[in-house]
């Protein structure tokens, strides 16, 4: 095989393989050439796993499924291939070569040319063996930086589509409202601008590359009872559409992703996978959404299984067609034979099928895939000699220095210091005393959606892939001249306190102590942190709280180091810490720019994107809450966060003064103007985060005490000031009143110019003018900064 490979075709080039023709025109005649059954089969994928041989991919078996038959199937077509080099460890040459083989095969197969679309996950990078596996989701959220985090995606998507993949699973957009839940590491954020803002970035990134970005999961996965994974949800409309629907609607408008997946849950009885309204009425009717909807995996069979809404696996199939679900995912199940009976027998009209198929059809038509000269050799392998697999072996990077250098960067903008007592940066420390679990474990800095965690973990005599560095080693090559003292002190999560009198012993015979705890990332239990990882409280795991606690009381000073998926109450150590340091699960080098943060030689920028409780119990909370949320005195449970959303310290200083508001008065189709001045008071380089809250004392709801609206990053260099004039539109003070339809209403509100959700510098007081006006997913969503160049110090 060599690498001019291609789909034989016949002289006289069919219209839906014609390239010139119009794509909806081309798409109609392929659908009228169709059968029922090779309609069908556009609407399911197959799970399967390359072959670490360059062979062809093979179906993955597993739990919830029978054993698929890919000879049975492939003479119909075949919608999608599930994960083929997520599922196992594969070199990225073989993987290549063997989906290659395969799409050559699924090609051959079916009457009309129509290769498989691969998809995969890409929550924190490529969940390929062997790729760079970047800073999680809630990294993002913590740089509120949309443009680092756009190159990021751009990245992840080249390594993707370079091996033959065409669709990533990313990214979630659920919005935190309870961090018990063991997803909040995916997520972006408890705040819906934030995670509008970073998520839409993200999908601008991936698609620039050619691979289909995947909102997930379409909606309020996040808001179930009590942090519990799949679990019913308990919210009204109101909240629904002001909290947890805004960042879809930015990414499908902003964005134009072209894939969304459906929420296992079912909110008010009604499963997401069923839900007409949403899946059909909003998103397509009124967002104008025109790609794919695709099942969460297995969520369809859930719809009989697991919600009771359907009587058999037609039943299921159909229902799910009803309500807008296109592709059946990971492998087939209704979509299959319970389907065609379905159909046959008139149960479900041919006319869903034909929708849908219309969609994938387009969608595949967009990426090439029916086009007369579509090859199968993906760019990784160009130019290769195809037949020798074990020349190819180790000949594609996908953790190229690039890579890591641009993952360097993300983990060093997302890392966040909450508190400084002066002990950083360290300087030159004689003797360090580095004690936790998460000291010399490799995979502390990975989510549960990387490839060692998800994947790896059930193939332990394979070696990770990656270049892992530990906090240890990180430390030692940032402080060489430094006496270390390694120890572990207690597991994770094992509660052990056996260890902690020999970690008292060695703290108090250092100059400073870094106590390294956290999280371990895992799957349905097998970690603290993770999908199915769900917590009854926000105390750190196992005895961490007892040992942190035990070396706070040894007047050495304690920097703690936070390597988590999930914000934690830190007792004590809120007041009494050194230092502490928060770092959400920051990839590959992680390690590294956590060391250069205690070092200094890298100035803190990460901002909070969720809040730090104060309490273990005090959940669900967040700093998006309404007046009768904040602590009172008619209960004793306190809610406000150590440590709130948004807040971030520096190295340096900064000073904010020189508010002017430009137009302190518009209707309510207007916008207001506001200028401010930020200086760097200190005496290095720093980054201020500007945060835009807006305060509304009066409405016609229940609204939140405030809300981000906006907000931008500044750097300075020390005695730098720069004037930042922002614009407000109206529209963002919109929110869903009583008829449920989304309102901007006159009068008086408060814009609070912050450095976080509890510190406001300076508050403008606003006011709307003339009809309450009613808008739609059309309206504003930003409001504008512009910065002025840096002026010097006077």
């Amino acid at each position: 095989m060599t690498a001019n490979v291609a789909v034989e075709t016949t002289p006289e080039i069919p219209l839906w393989n014609d390239p010139t023709q119009d794509i909806g025109t081309r798409v109609s005649a392929l659908i009228d050439a169709m059968t029922v059954e090779e309609k069908i089969a556009q609407l399911y994928g197959v799970w399967v796993g390359a072959s670490d041989e360059g062979g062809e991919v093979a179906p993955h078996q597993h739990d919830m499924e029978e054993a698929v038959d890919l000879d049975a199937l492939l003479p119909a077509g075949l919608g999608q291939l599930t994960r083929p080099f997520g599922t196992a460890p594969v070199d990225p040459a073989l993987g290549a070569l063997s989906l290659l083989r395969t799409q050559t095969r699924i090609a051959a197969a079916n009457r009309f040319g129509i290769p498989a679309l691969a998809h995969e996950e890409c929550l924190a990078g490529f969940a390929t063996w062997g790729a760079t596996a970047y800073p999680v989701p809630l990294s993002w959220g913590a740089t509120f930086d949309p443009a680092l985090i756009r190159r990021m995606a751009a990245a992840i998507g080249r390594d993707m589509r370079s091996v033959g993949v065409h669709q990533g699973l990313a990214p979630v957009l659920d919005v935190v409202r309870d961090a018990r839940w063991g997803r909040v590491e995916e997520t972006i954020g408890e705040d819906p601008y934030l995670v509008g803002s970073i998520g839409t970035a993200y999908v601008q990134g991936l698609q620039s590359a050619g691979v289909v970005a995947t909102l997930k999961h379409f909606a309020g996965y996040s808001a179930s009872r009590a942090g519990r994974n799949l679990a019913p949800v308990g919210m009204g409309p109101r909240e629904r559409a002001d909290v947890l629907l805004p960042p879809f609607e930015m990414a499908v408008r902003e964005g134009a992703a072209d894939s969304v997946m459906h929420a296992y849950t079912d909110t008010d009885g009604m499963p997401s996978a069923a839900d007409e309204d949403l899946l059909t009425g909003l998103l397509r009717d009124t967002w104008g959404f025109e790609g794919t909807v695709v099942a969460d995996y297995f969520g369809i069979a859930f719809l009989r299984i697991l919600h009771g809404v359907a009587g058999d696996w037609a039943d299921a199939a159909g229902t799910a067609l009803r309500a807008g679900v296109d592709v059946e995912l990971p492998t087939v199940k209704t979509f299959g034979a319970p389907l065609a009976e379905a159909v046959a027998d008139g149960r479900v009209p041919e006319a869903l099928i034909d929708r849908a198929l219309r969609r994938v059809l387009l969608q595949k038509a967009r990426l090439g895939l029916l086009d007369a000269d579509w090859n199968p050799v993906p760019a990784a392998l160009g130019g290769a000699d195809l037949d020798d697999p074990d020349a190819l072996r180790g000949t594609v990077d996908l953790d190229s220095a690039e890579n890591r250098e641009l993952a360097r960067t993300v983990a060093e903008e997302a890392v966040v210091l909450l508190r400084n007592d002066g002990t950083l940066p360290l300087g030159r420390p004689r003797r360090i005393a580095l004690i936790g679990p998460n000291t010399a474990e490799p995979t502390a800095v990975l989510g549960c959606y990387s490839f060692p965690q998800h994947v790896g973990v059930h193939h332990p005599e394979t070696p990770p892939g990656i270049d892992l560095p530990t906090l240890e080693d990180a430390l030692r090559r940032e402080f060489p001249d430094a006496e270390f003292t390694v120890v572990r002190g207690t597991g994770v999560d094992d509660g052990d306190l056996l260890g902690i009198a020999e970690a008292v012993d060695t703290a108090r015979r250092a100059d400073v102590v870094v106590a390294a705890l956290g999280d371990r990332a895992g799957l349905f239990g097998r970690g603290t942190s993770g999908e199915g990882c769900d917590v009854e409280s926000l105390a750190l795991p196992g005895a961490q709280q007892h040992l942190l606690d035990a070396l706070l009381d040894t007047g050495t000073p304690v920097v703690t180091v936070l390597l988590a998926g999930r914000p934690y109450a830190l007792g004590r150590a809120v007041d009494e810490a050194a230092a502490i340091v928060q770092s959400f699960f920051p990839g590959v080098e992680g390690t590294t720019a956590i060391a250069g943060v205690l070092s200094g030689r890298t100035n803190p920028s990460g901002r909070l994107p969720v809040s730090v409780p104060r309490g273990t119990g005090s959940q669900p909370a967040g700093y998006l809450g309404a007046r009768l949320a904040q602590a009172s005195d008619v209960s004793n449970i306190d809610p406000t966060a150590a440590f709130a959303f948004g807040h971030g310290l520096s190295y340096t200083s900064f000073e904010w003064g020189g508010l002017t508001v430009d137009r302190p008065e518009a209707d309510t189709s207007g916008a207001f103007s506001l200028a401010l001045t930020v200086r760097n008071t200190g005496e290095r380089e720093g980054t201020e985060v500007v945060q835009l809250y807006l305060h509304d004392p009066v409405a016609s709801v229940v609204q939140p005490v405030q809300r981000l609206v906006g907000y931008a990053r500044v750097p300075l260099a020390p005695g730098e000031a720069r004037r930042l004039r922002v614009t407000v539109p109206a529209d963002l003070a919109s929110f869903t009143g009583r008829d449920g339809r989304r309102v901007v209403e006159p009068g008086e509100l408060e814009l609070r110019l912050a450095a976080s959700s509890s510190d406001a510098r300076l508050t403008a007081t606003v006011t709307l003018t003339g009809p309450a006006r009613h808008v739609d997913h059309s309206r504003r969503f930003h409001a504008r900064f512009e910065q002025e160049p840096a002026h010097p110090a006077v």
